[in-house]
């Protein structure tokens, strides 16, 4: 069952949000979806955003600006939101755990694992039900920021099949090797750190396979740049694979949407250049 919940014009075309039910994860989901006015004349490509802690759909969809350079490439944006939600869904204290940092990754631990699937959700469930519109392609392309850069960056490397194209901000790109990463994989998927490399972008560059071209930007006054980011580890991994990179670290910028506003739309020329080769 899907229902719309918000409907308002923007730049040509529209952004809605929806409500809709997920058997992945046992809950409903929103998720912000931008049609860009190429969507009334045929089926156009789909830019999927990650978010990061403590975010829900709104969080994108009110601060990133990204919907003027989607209407002028004629993009389609999906927003979800972060995590399962519900009363019957576990939680813990602190933002960085539980709702709101689904961390998009398949729980198989106890509590969460009945409801946090949300990497299933994100490459499976959520495009089948975005592409039962007729309005939107199969191109698909993805993208985020912080723990949603991580989400974008490993789930691109493991399924580059399935997209064309794919860049983050300030991205978690070695989560099993700093704090919100460590506590997030402990809860979620034990006390097996093998486990955790699937989930982990330095990782999956030094393994090699897909290469996948990977765009990020990363502000050199974040706050977490130190202590959780680490952008540097993912540039040694590529260059020891010979994996395509292009790291470029922002002066002046932070951790905020701010950053993402300064350059939302180079990250989308980036992917609408991919979804046109």
């Amino acid at each position: 069952m899907t229902e719309r919940i918000e409907h308002r014009a923007c730049f040509g075309g529209w952004q809605d949000v929806y409500r809709h039910r997920s058997e992945v994860l046992g809950c409903d989901m929103t998720v912000g979806v931008y049609f860009p006015p190429q969507a009334q004349q045929g089926p156009c490509p789909v830019l999927y955003w990650l978010s990061g802690l403590t975010c829900t759909e709104q969080n994108f969809i009110t601060k990133a600006g990204a919907q003027r350079y989607a209407a002028e490439h004629g993009i389609i944006l999906v927003a979800p939101d972060t995590s399962p939600r519900g009363e019957q869904v576990a939680d813990a204290e602190g933002y960085d755990l539980g709702k709101g940092a689904g961390f998009y990754v398949n729980a198989t631990r106890k509590p969460w694992a009945p409801h946090y699937r949300m990497y299933d959700y994100i490459v499976d469930e959520l495009p089948a039900w975005v592409e039962a519109d007729p309005a939107a392609s199969q191109v698909r392309g993805i993208a985020g920021h912080s723990m949603g850069g991580h989400g974008a960056l490993t789930i691109a490397l493991r399924n580059p099949d399935r997209y064309r194209s794919v860049s983050a901000f300030s991205p978690i790109v070695a989560p099993s090797q700093v704090p919100w990463g460590q506590k997030a994989f402990t809860a979620y998927l034990g006390e097996d750190r093998q486990a955790w490399l699937d989930h982990d972008a330095v990782e999956l560059v030094r393994r090699g396979g897909s290469k996948l071209p990977l765009l990020v930007d990363q502000g050199d006054a974040d706050e977490f740049l130190e202590t959780q980011l680490r952008p540097q580890l993912l540039q040694e991994a590529a260059d020891a694979a010979g994996h395509p990179l292009t790291l470029r670290l922002q002066p002046g910028y932070d951790h905020s949407y701010y950053f993402i506003a300064s350059f939302i739309g180079e990250h989308i020329a980036h992917h609408a250049r991919a979804f046109a080769a």
